[in-house]
């Protein structure tokens, strides 16, 4: 044990004394933060239930409703936005060359892990199929793999945006966010509002864009310096006092995230509830800010924060598979009406809830050695061969496949 631990200390200071002395840790520890609470969102508020048919998605939150305040906490995309907003005007001011190239490099470095996953889910598919895996199965399967990746999607749209976000930032502030919460309040009051049953069911897909650019805004605001400890606190409260408001003046739902059964939902697409949780958080990133940085000083806390950003492409497109790779396995062996605690059970009891929490080793695990090799996607390409280009084609093909099954195209 001592010796595990002299390695680990050694590991941690040769990590340390390679950073740069110019790195933000703070914002690197909120990105950490928030990439880790994606994973465990997912494992805990997402479920199965297992029948004849195979597989199916079950949320342990249409049972335990009073679950909903987990959800405030674990939904952190508003960090993610946030610091992907402050790290791209860092990385925007100090472009070697064009615009276009910068944003390319940068849009390139989101593809690659998503074609990968693609690629390899496609294969896999197939695979399974073959082995008699039930086909509710692997459409369970697919959905959820596929889940994660509309984040990527939105993302790389509001990267896109950075030029036009520094513009903003650089003329209104922190303000520069402000439109964008009017837009999601105007399309919230109109699908929910009296005249909501005279608009089109689509409506609520304008909200996309609109909330999640508002804390990539917030973020591109404060990396110019346009944000301080004030602006920082009205964030927080704001936000706060925001989100009460809807949730006990306007009804909204309680819950983050969907919940099956339920006709209304925050996040997909996001609804005003969504930009006021984002703001809150927001607002108390900026002020821990300094006292966080000063924590990861220390080495042994500043490793795992360094290995969780060196992959964090690959958490957010794996792991679901890693969920899955129980799981599936599990599904196959209980055909016969033997389920699994807390993996293929439903989850509606708090025996659930205490054996999928008994599982998150288990899926950190599989995670853990399924990076080892899904790494390798978020390498740039090779480039300037016939073999790259053939490969890389084959991999479009598939992944193109893979999107077409798992958005119940085919």
């Amino acid at each position: 044990m001592n010796a595990v631990r002299k390695n680990a200390r050694r590991l941690a200071a040769r990590i340390d004394t390679a950073t740069p002395a110019h790195r933000d840790r703070a914002v690197d520890g909120l990105r950490a933060l928030a990439l880790l609470a994606v994973p465990l969102g997912h494992w805990m508020l997402g479920g199965f239930r297992l029948d004849a048919d195979g597989l199916h998605n079950a949320s342990p939150l249409a049972a335990f409703g009073a679950l909903a305040p987990a959800s405030w906490v674990l939904q952190m995309l508003g960090i993610f936005f946030l610091v992907g907003g402050y790290a791209s005007v860092l990385s925007y001011r100090r472009r070697a060359s064009t615009t276009a190239a910068w944003l390319g490099g940068r849009l390139a470095r989101l593809g690659r892990p998503v074609l990968g996953v693609s690629a390899v889910w496609a294969v896999l598919l197939a695979a399974l199929s073959a082995l008699g895996v039930p086909g509710d199965t692997l459409r369970t399967g697919a959905t959820l793999v596929i889940q994660p990746l509309w984040f990527v999607g939105v993302y790389t749209v509001v990267t896109a945006l950075t030029p036009v976000c520094v513009t903003s930032a650089r003329g209104l502030g922190g303000w520069a966010a402000l439109p964008l919460t009017a837009f999601v309040a105007v399309v919230d009051f109109l699908r929910y509002g009296p005249y909501a049953e005279a608009m089109p069911s689509w409506l609520g897909v304008l909200n996309v864009l609109p909330g999640w650019l508002f804390a990539y805004q917030l973020g591109v605001s404060w990396g110019e310096g346009r944000i301080g400890r004030r602006g920082a606190r009205l964030l927080l409260t704001g936000g706060a006092v925001l989100f009460a408001v809807l949730l006990l003046v306007f009804h909204y739902p309680a819950s983050m995230v969907g919940v099956p059964g339920e006709a209304r939902t925050n996040s997909h697409p996001p609804s005003l509830l969504v930009v006021a949780l984002a703001a809150a958080q927001s607002g108390a990133a900026i002020l821990l800010r300094d006292r966080l940085g000063r924590l990861l000083r220390r080495p042994l806390l500043w490793a795992p924060v360094v290995v969780i950003n060196l992959s964090a492409m690959t958490i957010l497109c794996w792991h679901q598979s890693a969920m899955l790779a129980a799981a599936v396995p599990a599904s196959l062996a209980g055909a016969g009406g033997t389920a699994v605690a807390g993996l293929t059970t439903a989850p509606d009891t708090v025996g659930w809830i205490l054996a999928r929490t008994a599982w998150l080793p288990v899926f950190t695990g599989l995670l853990v050695l399924i990076a080892r090799y899904a790494r390798r996607f978020e390498a740039p390409w090779e480039s300037g061969t016939r073999a790259a280009n053939a490969r890389r084609a084959l991999a479009g093909v598939l992944a193109a496949g893979f999107a077409v099954f798992a958005l119940g195209l085919a």
